[in-house]
């Protein structure tokens, strides 16, 4: 306990920076966390980081400053921090300019990349550069989906409504559109299939505006994208994004809406690391990542945290989770059994201890804090849901369970 706690402390030491090796522990854990990894294909202004915004609820602003180049004509962005990712957008800059060389790029994300999106604007023809980019692409990995958005449909109808309810089913090359949809649209629709014909795999005509453009359905065709991607991505990756969705769909609350993904990605790398088989390395990696995530929360709710407070109320909340791990790790000696179910509790057990810092800053603002009773029922009841979450997704992921 002392050993652990030590490592706590450190945490939050300014003198004592972090524990020995923990950066490249962590680092290690970020490539075995299934993270999705999409590749942003399309013109600049063609509607990629209102896709990004769909699928992450972040803001446009911290989207332009999340990104990070990553070779000399990409940059990728990492949700909601790189420290600890949920969702990774690889965005190939300049592809739309003649002489670009997708090499290096193809280099560099082939192996990452779960799945392809290409941008086009409704009205804009002009494909073939963005095209040539995306064949080699395609020929990289063939049976990687890859998803053609045509984008802000109300340019092709200016001053028309948008047709409802959405009539477009995912479509294929060959899928007749509706002779419901205006004939202009329909012919853009159907040039950039064209266009793009061999070369993507499903068609989701989508227009993501801002509610201050003042058309009556912002989000049109969003949630068909999102369940697209659900359903072409792999099995532990579409978990991932399912956990997002389902925890930020019904958040009203701004601090929530911010703070829930970085729970869920600082969760997700304690799962990995307490999949690990060997018995109690997690017990001393699980304060680390539990540290980073508290710091940030805290930052974000901005209340400073200090090794006392982080003490004061992990112990409030902590009773019988030692005795959990404890459990866990000698059941790590079970082969498959032990894994499952150390993934399972460290996942949750961040979860529930990020929700709780959450209740426990959001009382804070409204002018009380919560008895310790409150506080830790609200803990367990988090940690229960997230522990049969964590299970049911984990078993998900085994053969015959898809």
């Amino acid at each position: 306990m002392s050993q652990i706690w030590g490592v706590v402390k450190r945490m939050f030491s300014e003198d004592n920076g972090s524990p020995p090796n923990l950066d490249a522990t962590l680092a290690d854990l970020r490539t075995k966390t299934p993270t999705p990894v999409f590749w942003l294909l399309g013109k600049t202004q063609s509607g990629k980081t209102s896709i990004i915004r769909q699928l992450t609820g972040a803001e446009e602003a911290v989207i332009g400053s999340g990104f990070r180049p990553c070779t000399r004509t990409s940059r990728q962005y990492h949700f909601p921090s790189p420290d600890a990712p949920l969702l990774t957008f690889l965005d190939t800059r300049g592809v739309d300019e003649p002489g670009y060389d997708p090499t290096e790029d193809i280099a560099a994300f082939d192996p990452r990349a779960h799945v392809v999106i290409v941008t086009a604007k409704a009205t804009d023809f002009a494909q073939g550069n963005i095209r040539a980019a995306l064949e080699p692409v395609r020929r990289a990995s063939p049976s990687r989906p890859v998803v053609l958005c045509v984008t802000c449909l109300n340019e092709a109808i200016p001053r028309q409504p948008h047709p409802t309810p959405y009539p477009f089913v995912p479509l294929l090359a060959e899928t007749a559109l509706p002779s419901t949809i205006p004939e202009a649209l329909q012919r853009s629709i159907d040039e950039h299939r064209r266009a793009f014909a061999g070369l993507f795999d499903i068609c989701v005509p989508i227009d993501l505006t801002k509610p201050e453009d003042g058309f009556p359905n912002p989000n049109y065709g969003g949630d068909v994208l999102k369940q697209v991607i659900l359903d072409v991505l792999p099995g532990a990756y579409r978990q991932t994004l399912l956990r997002l969705k389902d925890a930020t769909d019904t958040l009203k609350d701004i601090h929530l809406r911010h703070a829930i993904p970085l729970i869920l990605g600082y969760s997700s790398m304690a799962a990995s690391a307490g999949a690990l088989p060997i018995p109690f390395v997690d017990l001393f990696l699980l304060p680390g990542i539990q540290s980073r995530m508290i710091t940030q929360l805290a930052r974000l709710y901005g209340q400073p945290m200090t090794a006392e407070r982080f003490k004061e109320i992990a112990a409030t909340l902590g009773i019988g989770l030692l005795a959990r791990q404890a459990v866990r790790e000698v059941m790590k000696f079970i082969p498959f059994v032990g894994s499952v179910a150390g993934a399972a509790v460290a996942g949750a057990s961040t979860y529930a201890l990020g929700r709780a810092f959450c209740y426990y800053y959001q009382d804070f603002y409204e002018g009380h804090v919560p008895d310790t009773n409150t506080l830790k029922k609200y803990y367990h009841e988090q940690y229960t849901a997230a522990e049969k979450g964590w299970a049911d997704s984990e078993n998900l992921g085994k053969p015959g369970k898809e």
